[in-house]
């Protein structure tokens, strides 16, 4: 026997999931379009503008990307990294550890640098490997690891000798 399932009406109070508001359950609630749709292409340059307002930057590339920050952090690995490739990660938690599963996944080769986790990412580390690995296509690093607490000096990372920012 099939039923629909309703869930009970509650208040998320926990680091997630969280409550939704219901005027995007609403929203949500509106027809799909697809993404060659007119409509669909004029919302996504409204939400680019918005966004290039936002970080003030007009750089073109400037794009939302619909998914959690790893959505975000694949999407970068997947067209920077090709097989072959060296990579230099830094690891300081989780997160340095799934940009090494994206190089590989890439067909790269991680190389890496690791710092205690909940420890800030250290620049002469980064200096080091980058002068030993003069090859590497890519340096990378979690500026924010969420997973410890530990934020990254992404100024002092890109100006490590060997690095350019994208």
């Amino acid at each position: 026997m099939e039923r629909t399932f309703h869930p009970p009406q509650r208040t998320l109070m926990g680091p997630g999931p969280s409550d939704v508001s219901p005027r995007v359950l609403a929203a949500m609630a509106r027809p799909t379009i697809g993404h060659l749709d007119p409509a669909f292409v004029e919302l996504m340059e409204s939400i680019k503008r918005l966004l290039q307002y936002a970080f003030q930057t007009e750089n073109r590339l400037t794009m939302p990307v619909s998914g959690p920050g790893s959505a975000g952090m694949e999407m970068c690995f997947v067209n920077l990294v090709e097989p072959g490739d060296e990579v230099v990660v830094c690891q300081n938690g989780v997160f340095g550890g799934r940009m090494r599963e994206n190089v590989e996944r890439a067909g790269g080769r991680a190389v890496m640098v690791e710092d205690p986790w909940g420890q800030p990412v250290s620049p002469e580390k980064l200096e080091r490997a980058l002068a030993s690995h003069p090859d590497a296509r890519v340096a990378a690093f979690v500026h924010a690891e969420t997973s410890t607490g530990a934020r990254s000096d992404a100024r002092a990372l890109g100006r490590s000798p060997g690095a350019t920012a994208a």
